[in-house]
Parts: C-alpha cells; sequence; structure tokens
C-alpha cells in the first residue's frame, strides 16, 4: 500500500516527548511487516497496548484436506453455507496451501469483539451487505462489492445490519497492487485499471477513553486465542505511515477491452506471495467482427485457477450460480463449455461479475467444502447427449 497516510495527532518528530493533556505520555506504537524493514505506521495510544490482564485459548483451527487422491475440476456452492455465529471465528475454508487460504463466511450479525489475524494479511470480498470496518486507525465505511485488505496484525471488526456474506483470502505473504502497474516510485501508473483515488483507506478516527475488560480474539498458527485488556483498545489519537486497512469496490476497476480477446492478467487486481487476484466486471467484448470473445481452451501449467461467481452470469460457464467457486487445476485443460464460444459471437458485451485467484503452488481442497460440492462439474465439458468415456453417459 505505498501511499502515506496521517490523521489525528501526531509529534512534528517521531520517538520525541509527546504529552496527553494531563502530563502523561502518549503510549508509542510501531506496527508493521518484515521486522523493522516493510511498510509499518506509528500510532499514538491514550493506553499502553501491552495491558493484557487475561489469556485464555478457544480451540485450533486444523485445516484438514480432501483425502480423495484424484484431482479434477471442481465446483463448490456458497449459497449452501449456513449463517454462523462469528464472521471472523467460523468461516469455512475451501481451499488452501502454503501461500493462501480461501474460505467463505456468512453472519448474521457483527462481533462483540475485536479480531486480529497474525499470520496473515486478508483480502475481504463483500459479496453481499455493508456496514463499517472499526480499527484503531479509524473506520472506513464498506458495501458490497468492496475488497477490504487488512494487513496482518491491524485491530478491527466489522459492524453491519443484516447479513454479511464474505469471501476471505488469508495471505501468508503482504498483500500489494501489482508491481507492473506501479512505477518507480509506487505511484500507480497512468495505465493501470484503478488509482490512488479508487482506494479508501480509514475515513473517520476516534479515540476511546474507557477502562475494563475488551475481548480481543486473535488468530495464529491456525489457532483461535482470546486476550482480555484493561482498556478500549482503539484508544488512537493519532497515527503516520504507510500500513493500514483499506478497501476498493470491484465497480471502480477500469476493466481492460482489446481488438480481440484479451488474456487473464489484464484483470489482475491484488498480487500476495505466491497467487494474484483479478476482477472480472462487466464490460464491452472484443471490438474485432472476426473476434471469439469468449476465452480459448487453456492449461493452467504451473497454477491452479479459481473463480468466485459474484453474480449468476459468466460467458463461457453454463451451471454455475451466484456464489459458485469453481477450481481449474493445473494439469487438466478447461476452456469454454459447450456452446458458449458460438453464443458469444457477435455479442456486445457481458455482465459478468468474479472474482478469480490463481495460485502458483497446488491448491488442496478443505474437508468441509465437500459438503457443498455439485460433483458432477468435472463431468459438464461433455456434449449434452454424448456418452461419458469412462462411464458411457452413466
Amino acid at each position: 500500500m505505498p501511499i502515506y497516510q496521517r490523521m489525528g495527532q501526531v509529534p512534528p518528530k517521531r520517538h520525541s516527548i509527546f504529552r496527553q493533556p494531563d502530563g502523561r505520555l502518549y503510549a508509542e506504537e510501531l506496527v508493521g511487516n518484515h521486522g523493522f524493514t516493510g511498510p509499518a505506521s506509528l500510532l499514538y495510544h491514550l493506553h499502553p497496548p501491552t495491558r493484557v490482564t487475561g489469556v485464555r485459548f478457544l480451540r485450533g483451527l486444523p485445516l484438514e484436506a480432501d483425502p480423495e487422491p484424484t484431482f479434477r475440476h471442481r465446483h463448490f456452492k456458497t449459497g449452501r453455507i449456513g449463517a454462523v455465529a462469528s464472521l471472523t471465528l467460523d468461516r469455512q475454508p475451501l481451499l488452501f496451501n502454503a501461500d493462501v487460504t480461501m474460505g467463505f463466511a456468512r453472519a448474521a450479525r457483527p462481533d462483540e469483539f475485536f479480531y486480529r489475524n497474525a499470520q496473515a494479511d486478508e483480502i475481504v470480498y463483500l459479496s453481499e451487505g455493508a456496514g463499517r470496518l472499526e480499527s484503531q486507525l479509524g473506520t472506513i465505511a464498506v458495501r458490497r462489492g468492496d475488497y477490504v485488505v487488512i494487513p496482518r496484525g491491524i485491530l478491527h471488526r466489522f459492524v453491519f445490519e443484516g447479513e454479511l456474506r464474505c469471501l476471505v483470502m488469508e495471505s501468508a505473504g503482504y498483500v500489494r497492487t501489482p508491481k507492473r502497474y506501479r512505477n518507480e516510485f509506487g505511484q500507480l501508473l497512468e495505465s493501470a485499471p484503478f488509482s490512488e483515488r479508487d482506494l479508501r483507506g480509514p475515513e473517520r478516527l476516534e479515540a476511546y477513553d474507557e477502562r475494563g475488560e475488551f475481548r480481543l480474539v486473535i488468530k495464529k498458527d491456525d489457532k483461535l486465542q482470546e486476550v482480555t485488556v484493561a482498556h478500549h483498545p482503539c484508544d488512537v489519537v493519532g497515527w503516520d505511515g504507510y500500513y493500514y486497512p483499506f478497501a476498493f469496490n470491484i465497480g471502480d476497476f477500469e476493466p481492460r477491452v482489446g481488438r480481440f480477446h484479451l488474456p487473464p492478467p489484464v484483470h489482475q487486481t491484488f498480487e500476495g506471495d505466491g497467487f494474484v487476484v483479478c476482477s472480472f466486471c462487466p464490460r464491452p467484448f472484443d471490438f474485432d467482427p472476426q473476434s471469439v470473445p469468449a476465452p480459448y481452451n487453456h492449461s493452467n501449467v504451473m497454477s491452479d485457477e479459481v473463480l468466485y461467481y459474484a453474480n449468476s452470469e459468466f460467458m463461457s460457464r453454463k451451471g454455475i450460480e451466484y456464489g459458485s467457486v469453481t477450481l481449474h487445476p493445473d494439469g487438466i485443460p478447461h476452456g469454454p463449455h459447450p456452446g458458449r464460444t458460438e453464443e458469444s459471437l457477435g455479442k456486445p458485451r457481458t455482465n459478468e461479475l468474479a472474482v478469480m485467484m490463481d495460485t502458483f503452488r497446488p491448491l488442496q481442497v478443505a474437508l468441509p467444502a465437500l459438503a457443498i460440492e455439485d460433483p458432477a462439474y468435472y463431468r459438464s465439458w461433455v456434449e449434452e447427449g454424448g456418452a461419458h468415456p469412462l462411464t458411457g453417459g452413466l
């Protein structure tokens, strides 16, 4: 996140005397990654953030994989996932490897506690619902279609009314805008499909001077632990730096259109270590009269492709629905479903909306995802009425 931000009260020099009205020093805290060499922000608290009064282990979150040894194209229907008690603690894992975990959460009420993911940066895609993200660095209004990027270690919670449905990608590495979109100084290029104006950082900072018992839940090493502190954790009067949560709405992505079909990297939105995230948005189709709008068949050599369908339309797919997740792994070609290429000819535009995650190491299917799987999906490329090569059409 290569943009300097400053909110609230900060002293003229870092690590200098900075007193509260009653003469006490504000408690300074550096929050950042890669030790003291990565992006960081400097926070000024009313109370030391170290005042822990209790610690309690909650539970482990082991990632168990599908034991089935074969690999194939997979389809999961998140619409079958019921509402859970906690947006952060009860996420259902879908796919994972050492670099990233994709899960889904559907919650009807906000958490009463604050949450800190101490093992991963998070990209939370709001598929449904609206509200705000509260954090020590301020509040961000969020709405349907937002990617909410929360760096590792940032204390936060989502506050909302109604129901929130979220696709969540947890990255072991730092989530950032693609390097090729930025110049040598970190600024997004004129040719990038979005600009800094589209990235929404914290908008309002309010310091709470409240003493009591406040619950925090921390995720570390695939375990959940509850920590109690002696004051409201959002007691920051000011901060500055490069390390903070931000939101970007998929509707602000500027899709690229060519004379002939352009490959998926033109849709890239974020990158992490070992994976990328792309946004497929409503757009005109290719403009040459001889162009074929539907994508060509392709093999994902050295990558696994995952698509989350944020509406029920996708030009090259049949049988998917709003909330579907498909996995097309390395080793098996995939492409348009039968008839979709011909149907795309001459169409002026598409209204598809989807989030794609491509990983460069193989993904495993999480065991809970089997309960929402469409097991026949891998056969969906067989022409209607044709015989399946192994079963004779049975």
